[in-house]
Order: structure tokens, then sequence, then C-alpha cells
């Protein structure tokens, strides 16, 4: 996992962050910013606000995972293209897209600040030919394409194997495929503490089905002669969401939790908030399961 402040795993400090010159200034910033945006920070060694600055920048690309770069210009030393951009002071900071200057600010910024200005550009950014698999593979997964959505994400593990969005997204495509013991298998690949809401989720599926009792035939026959059998309730949607139709398993523990929401020292309410991490915060299940949930507890 790479965390702020540290170099990403497969890059090396030169690849984000450089020191940059006249001479260098069109391959490392102009066809460089092609590729992925560039941000050129102009500073000189006697600038007092320069040496609050780039730290900060430098954090920030970093935290970025190598989405953008950090070209750093003495302009003591690299005056010309200091003075094409007609950089009046310093620090000066510019960020270049497509081998243009699109944004820019001029001397000391807080941290806060700094992320709006980092986020603002990668939002305007063109996709990574990463990002383009990561989003055609989570588009593939979520129309029920789990083969090429597989494939997509296996892809980005071969040029980045710690990414964890691949890993938690491919170790889904197995889970989808009923091959938990895989899934399993490349969840692990990512470090026990690694955050990530692909690859949460799916430990938390894993989890779910990992916990699911085999059988439900006598849960089934109680809950059909007794709709207020909680506990044959609780036990079957246990069993659906270890199957991952997650959506069943919440309208279970939601009628539950509507008919007695402290029944059983609150366990409806506890294997819902499970079902929610497996199906992800961003998920219909989610979205509108807490919906129902609080009108529920909040009446």
């Amino acid at each position: 996992m790479t965390l702020i402040g540290e170099t990403p795993p497969g890059k090396a400090p030169a690849d984000l962050i450089k020191e940059g010159s006249d001479a260098g200034f069109v391959a490392d910033v102009i066809e460089a910013s092609r590729d992925q945006p560039v941000i050129v920070d102009f500073w000189a060694t006697w600038c007092g606000p320069c040496k609050q600055l780039t730290p900060a920048l430098e954090k920030a690309v970093l935290a970025a995972k190598g989405k953008v770069k950090l070209v750093k210009i003495d302009v003591d030393k690299n005056p010309v293209y200091a003075g094409q951009l007609r950089v009046q002071s310093i620090p000066t900071v510019y960020a270049f897209v497509g081998g243009k200057p699109v944004d820019g600010f001029m001397g000391a910024l807080p941290d806060s600040q700094i992320k709006a200005f980092m986020d603002k550009l990668l939002a305007d950014a063109p996709l990574s030919e990463i990002d383009e698999l990561l989003l055609m593979a989570k588009e593939s997964l979520d129309l029920g394409d789990v083969g090429v959505a597989a494939q997509a994400y296996a892809q980005v593990l071969q040029e980045e194997p710690d990414n964890l969005t691949a890993i938690g997204g491919l170790a889904r495509c197995y889970l989808a495929g009923g091959d938990n013991e895989r899934a399993t298998e490349v969840a692990e690949l990512a470090p026990p503490g690694a955050k990530n809401a692909d690859l949460e989720s799916v430990r938390a599926a894993l989890a779910l089905a990992a916990a699911a009792p085999s059988d439900t035939a006598e849960a089934d026959r109680r809950l059909a002669a007794d709709p207020n059998d909680h506990e044959a309730r609780l036990e079957l949607a246990q069993a659906l969401a270890g199957k991952g139709n997650l959506q069943a398993a919440a309208d279970h523990l939601l009628t539950i939790l509507a008919q007695d929401r402290d029944w059983n020292e609150g366990a409806a309410k506890a294997e819902l908030l499970k079902v929610f991490e497996a199906a992800g915060p961003t998920s219909d299940v989610a979205k509108q399961g807490r919906k129902r949930m609080a009108s529920i507890l909040f009446a």
C-alpha cells in the first residue's frame, strides 16, 4: 500500500518528481503532459515561501499515485521558460495538460487549496490507460459480463501488480463466478491493512460467504409457517448474502428491523451493515437500504 509521503511501488522518484531545466523543458513538461498532467514549480533557493510550497506539492503528487508529475525549475539557473511564461514572482506553479498550460497559481498555498488544485487538474485531465481499463472493467462487471471485467482487471494488474482497485475487482469477478477460493487468493494479494473501497467490499462479501449456512430447508419451513420467526429469517438472509444475493438479504433484514429493531441485541442491524459493506458504499443496495434503515430507526 502506498501512503501519503511514500513513493508508489514501481515508480522511482525521478519518474514523478524531478529537477527540471530549460534544456529538458520540452521533453519533461510539454511532451510528458501529453500522456499525463505535469505540474511545474518555478522556485529559487533564496525564496522563503518556496520552501513551504515545494514539499506540499511533492506530498500531493506522491499521494496521486502516479497520475501527475512534478517538475521543479530553479529560475535563477533556468530563466528561459520562466520568462516565456511571464513568471513575475515566485513561487509560481503551472499545470500542463496536452502540451499546454491549463491552470496555475502564485504564492504558497495551504494543503487544502493544493488538494483542490490537484483534484480539479485530475478531474479535467484525460483518463490514463489504466483508468480507462478500470472504468471498462467496472462497467462490464455491473452489466454482468464477468469475463470481460476479469480480463480488464488482470491487464491492469500486469502493469500495476499493487493496484488495489484491480485486486478487489478481480476478486469480485471470481466471487461472482462462485469461485470463493480463488477470490480469496486474489484478495490476499493486497496487504492486510490496505484501505480501498473495492477491496474492503469484496473482503466483506467473502466473510459473508464463509459464514453463510449451507442448508436452509428448515429455516424455509419455519418461516413459511411463521412469518414472524426472526431467527429463521436471519438465517435465510445470511444464506442469501453468502450467495451474493445482497438485495434479497437486505430485504429480509429490514423486515426484521421494522418488526423489532432491538431483536436479539440488534442482530439484524449488525448483519445489515455487513451486507451494505459487501455491496459497496455506492451500490443501490447500500444507498437505498440505508435510507430504509434510517426511516425505521428514526421514525
